[in-house]
């Protein structure tokens, strides 16, 4: 039996599974959080000038957005440069899951501060500068507009990368832009409604429809990437299709079916496959169809030994 490594190496395989290489979802969250970053600072620098409140608020309300959008970047960079770390068993394709997951905790925090300032409002009312606060809401609205346009490119289902509608790590960037965009409509809305109407209460309001909204995304982000992290098994569709390539072939029973997410588009499995005729694993191996990426596979074979007449 050979020992020398490098004869040794044409027997296994990469453990990149893909994280190596730069994704779409990567350069649109950089392109967001240089816009985002960009009007922070812009709001900062401009409340300290003019000594306006609702200017520096809000530019430090965008520093927290830009703060997880700059997680979701250390993320991207992270995950490809250590991709081939042999450290991570099954690469670096959680690394965004745990963003997203880090992401929608935090989400979660500021609707939580969002709905007890609002609902502090109801109880203790402020008075409003509106025409401020209305083109404060309006400017911040169309720097989150373009940046949610930018990352919510392949939330559509006819966008080529098959692989970012799975990309937590985007999701989780894309909700905090979003999540500041609503903000911002409800915001108007709000300020509108007390400029010209007198209703004033509408601003605490809108503030607790945005928590409520906000978490409920929170919180489908939190289950989504909460699977991945503790090793869930993979939609019923990947494991059905498993299944059904495996025992259409000759004789061949599953015994036994693991199959988790171990990134975006990328899957590991375990199979138990019991049969009459037992062939290589190889050959159980080539019977899944290439489009369910089982990257990581381990094929275990038995012989049947009952026979049916």
């Amino acid at each position: 039996m050979h020992t020398d490594p490098q004869l040794l190496e044409q027997y296994g395989h990469d453990h990149g599974f893909g994280q190596d290489r730069r994704r779409a979802g990567e350069r649109r969250t950089v392109v967001a959080l240089g816009l985002t970053a960009a009007f922070m600072l812009v709001e900062i620098a401009a409340g300290l000038a003019y000594g306006s409140m609702a200017l520096l608020a809000d530019g430090l309300h965008m520093a927290s957005h830009a703060a997880a959008l700059a997680i979701a970047v250390l993320a991207y960079v992270y995950a490809r440069r250590y991709a081939h770390d042999r450290r991570f068993t099954f690469g670096t394709g959680k690394i965004g899951s745990l963003a997203g997951f880090a992401s929608a905790v935090l989400l979660v925090a500021f609707a939580i501060v969002m709905a007890f300032e609002s609902i502090h409002r109801f109880v203790v009312p402020v008075a409003i500068v509106f025409d401020q606060a209305i083109l404060v809401a309006v400017a911040g609205l169309l720097v989150n507009a373009v940046s949610a346009i930018i990352l919510g490119t392949s939330e559509s289902p006819d966008h080529d990368d098959a692989d970012d509608h799975h990309d937590h790590n985007l999701r989780a960037a894309y909700l905090h832009v979003l999540a500041d965009a609503v903000t911002s409509v409800l915001a108007i809305v709000a300020l509108a409604a007390g400029k010209f109407y007198g209703l004033a209460w509408m601003d605490p309001l809108m503030g607790v429809v945005g928590a409520l909204l906000i978490s409920r995304w929170a919180w489908q982000l939190i289950g989504q990437t909460g699977r991945v992290l503790t090793d869930r098994e993979a939609p019923a569709v990947v494991r059905d299709h498993v299944r059904a390539a495996i025992e259409g072939d000759a004789d061949n029973r599953i015994a036994d079916l693991h199959v988790w997410s171990i990134g975006p588009n990328a899957y590991s499995g375990i199979i138990s496959v019991v049969t009459h005729d037992p062939r290589p694993p190889e050959h159980y191996k080539s019977l899944i169809p290439d489009h369910l990426h089982l990257v990581h596979l381990t094929v275990e074979v038995r012989r049947c030994s009952v026979r049916v007449r």
